[in-house]
């Protein structure tokens, strides 16, 4: 098929991640590619903010599993390096206590034992080697089968060694296996965050998703050099050169489909393009429920937690921060109880504070800097209107972040520019179902099983790939989505 003038053409409806990836997988085996973005920009929910001399990351903020971007750029026969400067980050984050407690996270394991003896003592230095060689075996388990493949089947666990699905720990919480490797809480509440890169509560997910320790803390984390909207843009290159062609402010407005085949793609302008494939890169509820005839049938899955978007422009330079930064509420389950169960954004949350203008100066003007701060918020519902309520929840926020800043620095930061993304507007931008930033959560042992297939199981040549399908939210599971979609196709039509 390759170099034919007459080989396969694909619709990809949206220049996301997901959409890009399989654009790019796809058109460096040859298919003719046309991807519809109705925003001005790729990226989806990976954008930026410029304003008044300020610039953010409007969505995504780390990046890890390095391997994954080196692979797809790999298999278009080009080196990533000449696309993204990938910048390890040193620490990869620092975490504060309001007892004091200050701890720097770092992917060196003999220093990250070390820093942990220095703190809490030798018992949980030794509790953090083995717990994060129990991450390392969850990785070996389950990094093949189920992420660089397709999505699993209760069959394809059932194949599994069963020393393996023992190994799993599928049946224990994040929580509750954290805990029996620590004494020290500060330590159980840092392990249990990494619920929060899925939209998870670890009160709830199983053990299994530890795995995502290892992908930080062993296989490290990087901040590509410009700003994480530099991979879209990376992305976007990289499938222009392939002959991908990107039509941008041109929103899809049905998914065309024929005695059971997706045969095309119809624009909100009118226009009628066909193809003999269509990827959807749109959360899955929404394009159900907008771009495709209703079938009746509802997803049950619960979706993932939102955000609360804070965008600052900060006078002053405050150097007690890092890159990243995460302070700790006192209360951890009540702030996951908060989002899931009461469906209220909390009154206490952990807040996440990243600061790109620590290793982009540019980022903000002379003796200022950018803030990214993040707090995790409820999908949306009738508990909470974010249309009434964002101001007054935003003021409660940057008096929080005021008063951790005073009892770090003995200062209060003067916000001088102020933007603000709401899970309202993570729907109303990016068609995310009720606000969800990753779909779908993993609250449930069996959600990796329960999570919408690449490809439809009702409609021929219809294909998904987003952080709401196989295999999950986040960068590097969209990237990957994207190319299980380019995948299934290829075995479909070739």
């Amino acid at each position: 098929m390759l170099g034919d003038v007459r080989s396969p053409s694909v619709i990809v409806i949206g220049a996301g991640i997901g959409g890009l990836s399989a654009a790019i997988a796809l058109a460096a085996r040859g298919f003719r590619v046309t991807v519809l973005e109705k925003l001005d920009r790729p990226g989806g929910k990976m954008g930026e903010v410029r304003a008044e001399g300020f610039r953010w990351d409007s969505g995504p903020s780390v990046i890890t599993m390095r391997p994954v971007y080196e692979r797809l750029f790999r298999a278009a026969g080009r080196d990533v390096r000449d696309y993204v400067e990938f910048v390890p980050l040193r620490p990869v984050t620092r975490y504060f206590w309001r007892d004091g407690v200050v701890l720097d996270a770092v992917t060196d394991e003999d220093e990250m034992a070390a820093a942990i003896e220095r703190q809490f003592g030798k018992r949980d230095a030794e509790g953090y080697r083995r717990f994060m060689q129990y991450a390392r075996r969850l990785h070996d388990i389950v990094a093949a089968p189920f992420l660089y493949r397709h999505k699993p089947t209760l069959r394809d666990l059932v194949r599994l060694p069963i020393a393996d699905v023992l190994k799993i720990d599928a049946l224990r919480t994040m929580h509750q296996a954290i805990r029996t490797f620590f004494d020290a809480p500060h330590l159980v509440q840092l392990f249990c965050r990494f619920a929060t890169y899925n939209g998870s509560s670890p009160y709830r997910a199983p053990a299994t998703l530890n795995v995502i320790a290892h992908v930080e803390m062993a296989q490290g984390a990087w901040y590509p050099r410009g700003g994480v909207f530099q991979l879209a843009r990376a992305y976007e290159r990289l499938a222009c050169e392939l002959g991908v062609e990107v039509r941008y402010s041109t929103p899809a407005a049905e998914i065309l489909v024929t005695n059971g085949t997706a045969v095309g793609v119809r624009t909100a302008e009118g226009q009628t393009l066909n193809a003999e494939a269509v990827v959807c890169n749109v959360d899955y509820t929404f394009a159900r429920q907008t771009l495709l005839p209703s079938n009746g049938k509802r997803q049950p899955l619960e979706p993932s937690c939102s955000g609360f978007v804070l965008l600052l422009g900060v006078r002053g330079r405050f150097d007690a921060l890092a890159h990243h930064n995460i302070f700790f509420t006192d209360d951890y389950p009540c702030e996951f109880a908060d989002i899931f169960d009461r469906c209220l954004p909390p009154s206490d949350p952990t807040l996440y504070l990243c600061v790109t203008s620590k290793t982009d100066p540019e980022h903000a003007p002379p003796g200022y800097e950018n803030w990214f701060v993040l707090v995790n918020a409820p999908y949306l519902s009738p508990a909470f209107d974010w249309r009434s309520q964002g101001e007054h929840y935003a003021e409660h926020i940057k008096a929080k972040l005021m008063a951790w800043l005073e009892r770090i620095c003995g200062v209060h930061p003067e916000f001088v520019v102020e933007r603000r993304l709401t899970p309202q507007d993570l729907q109303d931008l990016y068609g995310g179902h009720r606000g969800a930033i990753y779909g779908f959560s993993s609250n449930t042992r069996l959600a990796a099983f329960a999570r919408p297939n690449n490809r439809d199981p009702q409609i021929r040549r219809l294909y998904f790939a987003s952080g709401s399908v196989h295999p999950g939210g986040g960068v590097p599971l969209v990237t990957l989505s994207g190319l299980a979609a380019a995948r299934c196709i290829e075995e479909d039509l070739c």
